[in-house]
């Protein structure tokens, strides 16, 4: 028997299992548990089933949620899996890392007013880690259509092309940089945010699918844009570079032993393993006391790697208030309980160092907010006289990342904007015809899905060009 909305709407949001803080503030391991099944059958009846269908608009990769959650609450796990996965490439790294609060949640009839939204992004993190040990239903390929297709960059972009072309019947091939395909997924986001066997499986799908992936091949060095089409006989290639150079203060002090963009910091922990040094080959400064600065999700990812690489302090330093800060709540709240010290209304003035060239402390500037900026939040505005000092023997500036220009200045007729980013057109394509962008490398730094969201759209466009625009050989 079905229920009412009065029903449904009395039923309280289910909270999701969190491993200890100060046992997790130890490890690597994963922070949240996951739902158990009962909690996940009472978390999809909270589902209104709206015909509005605001939370599908709200998706970047368009998943039909209320089908998806329809098909949860009736316990009909194999139905939901196969929603969720005809839309989503990757959706138990979007159940984990995606910003739902900000997209699906946001738009949820059920989260107006007083009300809190349906957890959408516990429930597909949930059903992918289902589907992943049950679900066997074989995705079912077109015949080959006869063109190679070349994806440079195995990012969110990437690899959501990858799969939507290799699903119309494309030859595809993805070219990584690194040794791991992945990229910002696995150099970038620590392990107990989102575990490397969680991005290896979504890989081995897209594997299963006949998508071929070329690790250690710097596109640029390598081979360039030209010769990939010109040599290697791609028809059509896209660009999910990311925007992967880091971005300092230009502050006194930068130069010292110590200092880190979180760009490298979280590469050599992340992806390099340095948390296992020796017994890896990459070291990495661990610290006493530590100064992560910024207040996104890099930011929390570097300050809360530092807690668990045995900092005795791990200061976050930010300067406007929390209110402004852009990362996710969730993320915020997780390294409060953790031990991360906030230091809000700060910002870096110079850092210290000792005779030797170390690191040994961070200046900082208390602040207050004026007016707000373009970005639309309060600016900080400097407190004369206000300095005091940080004390740390390691430094991260997590202020966001740049577009690399490795690959672009090996092909100038692809046009950049003033930041360096490939402008494309509504299709995404570039201005070199048969070569496709999205993802960071076109709208600079932004959330994993909605690279996916880009890498979707575009690998559309790139079928429809390879079908209206380029001529097989007989």
């Amino acid at each position: 028997m079905s229920m009412t909305a009065k029903e449904r709407m009395a039923i309280d949001r289910q909270h999701m299992p969190e491993r200890e803080a100060g046992v997790r503030n130890c490890d690597f391991n994963e922070v949240n548990i996951g739902f158990p099944e009962q909690l996940a059958l009472i978390e999809a009846s909270r589902c209104l089933q709206c015909k509005a269908g605001k939370c599908i608009e709200g998706c970047p990769v368009g998943i039909n949620i209320p089908e998806f959650m329809k098909y949860v609450e009736a316990g009909d796990f194999n139905k939901a899996a196969e929603v969720l996965l005809s839309a989503n490439a990757l959706p138990g790294i979007t159940g984990r890392v995606c910003p739902q609060e900000e997209q699906c949640e946001q738009v949820c009839i059920r989260g107006k007013g007083k009300g809190v939204p349906v957890a959408v992004g516990h429930l597909e993190r949930f059903i992918a880690d289902w589907a992943r040990e049950n679900y066997d239903v074989k995705q079912i390929i077109p015949p080959p259509t006869g063109y190679k297709v070349g994806i440079v960059g195995s990012g969110p972009a990437g690899l959501t092309a990858a799969g939507e072309l290799a699903k119309m019947g494309h030859d595809v091939t993805i070219f990584e940089a690194l040794h791991k395909p992945g990229g910002v997924l696995v150099y970038g986001i620590p392990e107990f945010r989102l575990p490397n066997k969680i991005i290896e499986s979504e890989v081995d799908r897209l594997r299963e699918m006949g998508v071929k992936i070329i690790c250690n091949a710097v596109i640029g060095r390598t081979f360039t844009v030209g010769d990939l089409m010109d040599e290697e006989g791609f028809h059509a290639l896209f660009l999910g570079i990311g925007a992967g150079l880091p971005v300092f203060m230009n502050i006194p002090g930068e130069n010292l032993k110590g200092v880190y963009s979180a760009n490298e910091y979280l590469t050599r922990v992340n992806l390099m393993g340095a948390y296992q040094f020796p017994e890896c080959d990459t070291p990495v400064i661990k610290g006493k006391n530590v100064a992560v600065i910024g207040g996104g999700n890099v930011a929390m990812d570097a300050v809360r790697t530092s807690k668990r690489l045995g900092a005795k302090a791990s200061n976050l330093i930010y300067r406007r208030s929390r209110a402004e800060m852009p990362a996710r709540k969730e993320e915020v709240k997780h390294a409060e309980e953790e031990g991360i010290v906030f230091n809000l209304l700060c910002n870096p003035k110079r850092i210290l160092g000792n005779d030797k060239g170390w690191v040994k402390g961070l200046e900082c500037l208390r602040m207050e907010l004026g007016e707000p900026d373009a970005s639309g939040r309060r600016r900080p505005v400097p407190i004369e006289g206000s300095e005091f000092v940080v004390e740390a023997d390691v430094v991260i500036e997590a202020l966001g990342a740049g577009a690399n220009p490795l690959l672009t200045s090996t092909t100038p007729d692809i046009k950049l904007n003033k930041w360096g980013y490939i402008e494309i057109d509504e299709t995404g394509m570039t201005t070199k015809p048969g070569v496709f962008a999205g993802g960071d490398i076109t709208r600079g730094a932004a959330t994993v899905i909605l690279a996916m969201g880009d890498g979707k759209s575009v690998a559309a466009a790139m079928n429809r060009y390879l079908k209206e625009k380029v001529t097989l050989p007989a």
